[in-house]
Formats: C-alpha cells, structure tokens, sequence
C-alpha cells in the first residue's frame, strides 16, 4: 500500500496564502500533526518525500527511525508569480479559467496537467513492479506531499480526468491510500486525519 500524506501546517497554509515552491516552516500545530500521523502510520516502512522543507520536516516527525528518500516528482505545482499571494487575491474568474482547461498554466509556473504527468508516471512504474510496496499487504510506503500531487494520485487510482480533483478538499496533516488489486490502483482513504495527540 501506499501512503500519501500532505504535510503538517506552515506558517503560509496559516495565513491564507498559496505556496507552491516557496519553503515556509511548520507551524507548532503542523508538528502536532506529523507527529500525530506517525504514531496514527505505524506500518511504515519506507518514506519518500517531496524536497521542499515542510514534506521532509513532517517526514522527519512522523517517523524519526526512517531517512526520508526525496523524489522530486512529488513537489508541489509551480505557482510562478501567484507563489506567495493570498488566496483570495486569485480572482473566481481566474479560477474557472484554471478548473476549465487542464493544460493551462499558473502564470510563470506550471499547469496541473504537469504534475498529472510526473506523478502518474512515478505512480505507473510502482504498479508495473511487482516487487514494490503497492504491491504488498503489511509493508507500506509513505509518501509526504502537498496538495496538488496528491489529489493527481487520486485521479490516477480513480482513473478519472485530472479536473476532477477540482472537486476534492486536502487538508493538513492528513492521509490517503492507494492500494493495488489485480494490477489496477484502488482508493482505499482519502483525507483522514488523525486525531491530535497529546504532547505530555
């Protein structure tokens, strides 16, 4: 099985602002929820991450006995110029613009197509190896991203368009899981999130 968390809460997430490839920290409550995520996944064997600092940190958090392996194909998208603003700076026009055609591009980054593309052939090569975690019962991978990847491996286990992820919500801190059965992915969670844990 697979594993996708989205990291913890940063400080950007916390203010309302879109972040792409800008590398903002974990806020206190985001490194309740690696934490959190670690003691809730403890079947892990195995961690990938996207390289950015907030995916490694919760990594690091969640579990502090594996070395986190980066794979830069789950990075989160490139918001270009809009990396930074505030949501609701984004206009509703420009959103539909966005939500209507995959292939378009974030002003000076990428599209979401893009990141279809890297994960889904990331996602393709563990499905085709028989000896990968996708394929195994008690022995799981864990990989720890962001939003737009993630909702891209939900398409893939789907085997629906891209645009539909639109219509999904990703919260911090939480988990999906993609298994394998007869050689085609399967959604088996999307968006948990575990319960906070106690820090004493």
């Amino acid at each position: 099985m697979i594993i996708f968390v989205r990291h913890g809460q940063t400080t950007t997430n916390a203010a309302g602002l879109l972040v792409g490839r800008a590398d903002p920290a974990l806020t206190e409550l985001g490194e309740r929820q690696a934490r959190s995520l670690g003691f809730a996944l403890d079947s892990v064997h195995e961690v990938w991450t996207s390289p950015l600092s907030r995916a490694r940190r919760t990594a690091e958090l969640a579990w502090p006995r594996l070395t986190p392996i980066v794979h830069e194909e789950f990075i989160e998208v490139d918001y270009g110029r809009w990396d930074g603003r505030p949501v609701g700076e984004v206009t509703a026009e420009q959103w539909r613009a966005l939500e209507a055609n995959h292939d378009l591009a974030f002003r000076g980054g990428e599209s979401l197509a893009d990141v279809d593309r890297r994960v889904h052939d990331a996602l393709d090569e563990l499905l085709g190896d028989d000896a990968s975690y996708l394929h195994r019962a008690h022995e799981h991978l864990a990989i720890v991203s962001h939003v737009s990847p993630i909702k891209s491996a939900l398409t893939w286990a789907l085997g629906v368009a891209g645009s539909a992820a639109w219509r999904t919500r990703l919260h911090n801190g939480s988990f999906t899981t993609v298994a394998a059965r007869d050689h085609k992915p399967t959604l088996v969670h999307f968006n948990v999130v575990p319960p906070l844990r106690s820090e004493d």
